[in-house]
């Protein structure tokens, strides 16, 4: 019943979901609506608020960006090709391949949210090598695992109130950082942790689809079959002068290569024993640099491989300053802010972090970013808490100000299952070749959708921290 009722939503996306880039420009002017009848901005304000706005993620692109043409160029090199194709002797099944890539899935993203191109790379592969998947099912099983980031080493906002001198120290709505350990280190954490590493991969391997007729990778790709190209190795020998050269030597050099990866692995060392493990997208498109560039061993290998990396990643490049401009709207008209007073001025001491869960997952449609959401409405949840536990003990409010967090992060998390801004990760691979959109993908997130809101809703509100 669940499986069919799962197709149902995917034939209603199908015929009402706009192209993504679309669903952007219909958000962008419903915020602007929004912001019109309900805050004192004028036209003119909310415009350039907008505009404010576009540029504020440029660097936030660029990172995604390098984090995916990095992580694919690693998986382009010889030695991660001859591991999958030692993997595929033990995945044979279309189910054990949903269960599989939904389990690395949610533990690769426990690291950082970056790497589901690890999980977009492995899932194509085994795609292209197992026969019977349903292969847009594939694509939101690797989606909706990448949900486990919010429980991990990168979480933003967690870590964000766990950081000395941070703003909302600075700006005196926190007297002092929350430790880890009231946020990622407790047992609220750790349930939801396990709720999505053990129970995501069975829950999707239940609603896997159940049609004869599944849409598989080798028919969707144009012209039918994945194009054969030459190896990496062989175009780069193409590229050879038909005598000897200084500049193929030096195009060749594994030496030179070498030399620059022990620079960058000599700092990666640092920065770990300065810092600790703390993982940002900075020092992850470092890391992967360093890996890629290893693994393909000269200079003229790892360009060919980041040509290739590159060739689909147009989405991002022009669709990220579009929610930046609604993020510049929510923040620089107050829209923002005014949401989260309405949603945690009804809240009492029992329920605060479901609407703290409730807003987060709200305002996410418009802000899909955790650190940019929680500073438009951070700073008002944790006031409303406060206020909530006037006259409580400090430690017992300092609880209330860290489930919250978690709360909203949660939220924030769960909703990027119906917000395609985030398959602008998962398409530059998994859709490459194919005519795939976010339409073809958002029906299966549905129901994890609806079973995870409900969980996390109970977990939230009762669970002992």
């Amino acid at each position: 019943m669940l499986t069919k009722l799962g197709e149902k939503f995917t034939g209603m996306f199908e015929k009402y979901m706009p192209n993504s880039f679309v669903f952007a420009m219909l958000l962008t002017l419903i915020i602007v609506v929004i912001s019109f009848f309900w805050t004192d901005a004028s036209p003119l304000k909310i415009i350039q608020s907008w505009y404010d706005g576009f540029w504020s993620l440029l660097e936030f692109g660029m990172q995604i960006v390098l984090i995916i043409i990095t992580g694919f160029a690693i998986a382009l090199s010889p030695i991660i090709n001859k591991g999958i194709d030692k993997l595929v002797r033990y995945i044979k099944s279309p189910k054990e391949v949903y269960f599989f890539v939904t389990l690395i899935g949610s533990l690769l993203c426990l690291i950082s949210f970056g790497w589901i191109v690890v999980t977009c790379i492995l899932a194509r592969q085994l795609a292209l090598r197992v026969k019977g998947i349903n292969y847009p099912f594939l694509i939101a099983c690797v989606y909706f695992s990448a949900g486990s980031w919010v429980t991990g080493l990168s979480s933003s906002i967690p870590l964000l109130v766990g950081t000395e001198n941070n703003y909302l120290i600075e700006a005196e709505i926190l007297n002092e950082t929350i430790p880890t350990a009231l946020t990622l280190g407790s047992h609220l954490n750790m349930v939801v942790l396990i709720l999505y590493l053990v129970f995501t991969p069975f829950l999707m391997l239940f609603l896997a689809p159940k049609t004869k007729n599944n849409k598989e990778l080798n028919t969707m790709l144009e012209g039918g079959i994945d194009k054969k190209e030459v190896s990496i190795h062989q175009e780069a020998s193409n590229q050879n002068l038909a005598y000897k050269s200084i500049s193929d030597q030096l195009n060749n050099s594994f030496v030179l290569q070498v030399i620059i990866v022990l620079m960058g692995l000599s700092y990666i060392i640092y920065y770990f024993y300065t810092y600790g493990f703390q993982l940002n997208f900075n020092i992850m498109i470092f890391i992967f640099l360093m890996v890629g560039m290893l693994l393909h061993q000269t200079p003229m290998r790892y360009v060919i491989a980041m040509k290739r990396s590159s060739g689909n990643i147009s989405g991002i490049l022009f669709q990220y300053p579009f929610y930046a401009g609604i993020m510049g709207i929510m923040l620089h008209t107050g829209l923002g802010e005014k949401m989260a007073v309405v949603m945690t001025s009804v809240a009492s001491i029992d329920t605060y972090p479901f609407y703290a869960f409730l807003t987060g997952g709200l305002i996410n449609f418009a802000i899909p970013s955790a650190g940019g959401e929680f500073a438009v409405i951070g700073p008002s949840i944790i006031k409303a808490v406060k206020d909530i536990g006037a006259g409580l003990p400090p430690d017992v409010v300092d609880n209330m100000v860290a489930r919250a967090c978690l709360a909203s992060a949660y939220g924030e998390s769960l909703t990027n299952a119906l917000q395609p801004f985030y398959l602008l990760l998962v398409f530059p691979i998994m859709a490459s070749g194919t005519k795939i959109q976010a339409r073809d993908i958002m029906g299966y997130l549905v129901i994890p959708f609806i079973v995870f809101f409900i969980l996390l809703s109970i977990l939230v509100t009762w669970m002992p921290l």
